[in-house]
């Protein structure tokens, strides 16, 4: 329906163009003299113009779009180069080329990516624009339009260019050092420093010595007979495997809940232990625990383009996952809302020898209220930590895990 209203219209943009040249040249033969006569010559090359004009084709006009690179981080810089190349030279008055972006980066952006060109009998056209924030998430840059039009405004055309590039903007995330916690083994809420701890009642191999390793653990036996340091090679204790589950339901912070999981995920891999993760927004979307850049890679994507869509609470959600009183882990919780039921269904899967953090995301400046520091006393009498953890200071929030 639109096509034929634009269709209509340039139709009947048309029909008064050639109105307005009969007009102009009925005025000069009817009229005679100098001033009717320079009227009609003076119209007629706009005229003529138009009319050429009008039988230009767009349709094989081609658009490629340049970026420095196809994955990018939240709060990066965006440049893009926009190049028309046209199949002919007829020659234009001006050129509008708009890049059609998504309501986000338009926003980001702080207006439309478009540019006015006076090309002449150029053929190959372009322009640049930045986006200097970039919002997290995966964009579609899907057409490009291109317009000209004569220098009355009678004569107007204009052509969408499909495109089908894409870019992934993944979550920012902060290095903070991650420390691993210790009471399952070792009453008490204290936090490792080591690698990832170890079993050292089950040797399962040799190794060659590496620093940081205990003296306790050298083999002197294979130490003797290769005549190098040998140290023996123990089971890793599956407490350090984490579980990351993550608040999806609408909320202002969710920004920055997104970030911290990213943070803490990226923390917990380079330390060498496993993790898994799990959010709810429309679907359902779990990873098993996994280690390693592929298994980082895979969690920054859902991150990437997850919403905070969630239609239950953030207790239904963990309220549903049951397997997880299934098995000892460390959980941890990334959410902005506290609540007295989040906090008992929490303590139900901390009384299966589970260990649970919860961590509260707070703006920049926003103290915590009365009732979370009651929640927080209450939390930590079932066995729950709960951390408070401020916009851009995320690496504070295992330091209080270690002054604790």
């Amino acid at each position: 329906m639109r096509n034929l209203l634009v269709s209509l219209k340039n139709i009947w943009k048309l029909i008064v163009l050639l109105f307005l040249i009969f007009l102009t040249f009925s005025y000069a033969m009817f009229q005679g003299g100098f001033v009717s006569w320079f009227l009609f010559y003076s119209f007629l090359p706009f005229g003529i113009y138009g009319l050429a004009l009008s039988f230009v084709s767009l349709k094989n006009m081609t658009v490629q779009r340049v970026f420095l690179k196809s994955d990018y981080n939240a709060g990066e810089r965006l440049q893009v180069t926009v190049n028309v190349r046209r199949s002919h030279s007829f020659p234009l008055f001006y050129v509008i080329i708009e890049d059609c972006l998504n309501d986000q980066l338009i926003a980001a952006k702080k207006g439309k990516a478009k540019m006015f060109l006076v090309p002449h009998f150029k053929r190959d056209l372009g322009f640049s624009y930045e986006i200097k924030d970039l919002p997290r998430g995966e964009h579609q840059f899907q057409s490009v339009r291109v317009k000209i039009g004569d220098l009355l405004g009678l004569i107007e055309k204009e052509y969408i260019v499909e495109t089908n590039d894409r870019i992934i903007v993944y979550p920012s995330y902060e290095d903070i050092v991650y420390r691993p916690f210790a009471n399952h083994y070792d009453q008490g809420m204290t936090a490792s420093k080591e690698r990832v701890q170890r079993d050292t009642s089950m040797a399962i191999g040799i190794r060659e010595y590496q620093p940081g390793d205990k003296f306790s653990w050298i083999n002197w036996k294979a130490t003797a007979k290769r005549n190098d340091i040998m140290t023996k090679e123990f089971e890793q204790r599956q407490s350090h495997d984490v579980f990351v589950l993550m608040d999806c339901a609408p909320e202002k912070r969710f920004e920055a809940i997104v970030s911290f999981t990213a943070s803490i995920v990226r923390a917990i891999l380079r330390k060498g232990a496993q993790v898994g993760f799990m959010s709810q927004s429309e679907d359902r979307v779990a990873f098993a625990f996994r280690g390693g850049e592929v298994h980082q890679q895979k969690v920054f994507y859902h991150l990437a383009k997850v919403k905070d869509n969630c239609p239950v609470t953030f207790d239904k959600v963990l309220e549903s996952e049951t397997f997880l009183s299934q098995q000892s882990i460390s959980l941890m919780l990334v959410t902005s809302q506290l609540s007295k039921t989040l906090i008992e269904k929490a303590g139900f899967f901390a009384s299966r020898k589970g260990f649970i953090t919860i961590f509260l995301l707070k703006q920049d400046g926003e103290s915590p209220s009365k009732d979370e520091v009651a929640l927080k006393s209450s939390a930590l009498a079932r066995g729950i930590r709960v951390i408070f953890v401020h916009d851009h200071l995320f690496n504070d929030a295992f330091s209080e895990v270690n002054r604790g």
